[in-house]
């Protein structure tokens, strides 16, 4: 039996203009009059999917959804230009004040995680609490983690050796070619990608999502270096993969640039309520940073799911996520 609810349809949908051509679509479903939740998918670049819809109860929370930019039904389609996680703060707050919102739930995953702690440090009185998946931070040891020689590649080798391999043949790759902190792997992807070649951008954004996701779940699924790939999994490997190999390498705001995570000097968590999704086999987010996170989180409680990955498709943490998010409810 489906840990999630039934499935459910918008009763509103719309784009928000937020500036330098981005359009950014929302949506609304579940109760108009319930407590305002906000979904925040991950990536960069992934998008809502109707699956999200069903993690919240249908009769008790006024969910809304929303395409982050450049990805999803938000346009234009994989866009890097002014996409930035302080773009992507600013245009949440910018739609809680469309949608007449005085105060809403943060609910996110993996990337998700990253934009809540960031939008809850900007506008700790606008959240009333957070439920979180997959805890990512973008600091550098977890980019590190996945895009370096010496971290998921011990575990992960043949699927390793094929992502170096696709941009080594493009893009010649050597020891002394990162900049600060960032690692050349990441850096030669982020080149091509935003090249105007479009069969080469494409192939590299299969190659990267191929990587991610072979660690994302204890299910392994098919490769998407393959050509028997729909249009549809073509448009969201163009956006996970362009807007993810951007914001990590340029954005001034992620790895040793930025400060996500809380510290005994900015503890806008303090009065905030929340819970903590994670899988204890997630080799996209290593439990790690949710351990950390916890630690200074004194009202945030942390759930284990010990036969879990990372993936917001598995079985067990859909179920974990929605007992949270039914335990939220009584917060309110």
């Amino acid at each position: 039996m489906s840990p999630l609810y039934p499935a459910i349809t918008p009763y509103l949908v719309g784009h928000i203009d937020v500036g330098h051509g981005h359009q950014v679509y929302w949506e609304e479903c579940g109760n108009p009059k319930g407590r305002p939740v906000v979904y925040l998918h991950g990536g960069p670049g992934g998008g809502c999917t109707p699956t999200a819809r069903r993690l919240f109860d249908p009769h008790r929370y006024r969910i809304i959804l929303m395409d982050q930019r450049g990805c999803g039904r938000s346009t234009p389609h994989a866009e890097t230009a002014h996409n930035f996680l302080a773009n992507l703060v600013a245009d949440l707050e910018q739609l809680r004040i469309a949608r007449g919102v005085e105060k809403w739930l943060l609910c996110g995953g993996s990337w998700g995680c990253t934009l809540a702690l960031a939008y809850a440090q900007k506008f700790t009185n606008r959240v009333s609490g957070m439920v979180l998946r997959g805890v990512f931070a973008a600091q550098d040891q977890e980019l590190d983690w996945l895009y370096k020689e010496g971290g998921a590649s011990r575990i992960f080798r043949a699927e390793w050796q094929a992502y170096v391999k696709a941009i080594s043949a493009l893009t010649p790759l050597t020891e002394q070619r990162s900049q600060g902190q960032s690692c050349e792997v990441l850096r030669a992807y982020d080149e091509v990608l935003q090249s105007t070649h479009k069969d080469q951008v494409l192939d590299m954004a299969k190659a990267w999502c191929a990587w991610e996701d072979a660690l994302s779940s204890v299910h392994p699924s098919v490769p998407l270096l393959n050509d028997d790939v729909s249009p549809e999994d073509e448009l969201h490997c163009l956006a996970m993969a362009k807007i993810s190999a951007h914001m990590f390498a340029h954005d001034p705001d992620l790895g040793s640039r930025g400060h996500v995570l809380p510290n005994t000097a900015n503890d806008f968590l303090k009065d905030i309520p929340g819970i903590i999704v994670q899988g204890q086999f997630d080799m996209v987010t290593p439990a790690e940073t949710a351990w950390q996170l916890k630690q200074v989180w004194p009202m945030g409680k942390l759930r284990v799911v010990y036969t879990a990955g990372h993936s917001s498709q598995d079985p067990e943490l859909q179920r974990a996520l929605v007992a949270a998010l039914d335990e939220m409810l009584l917060e309110d």
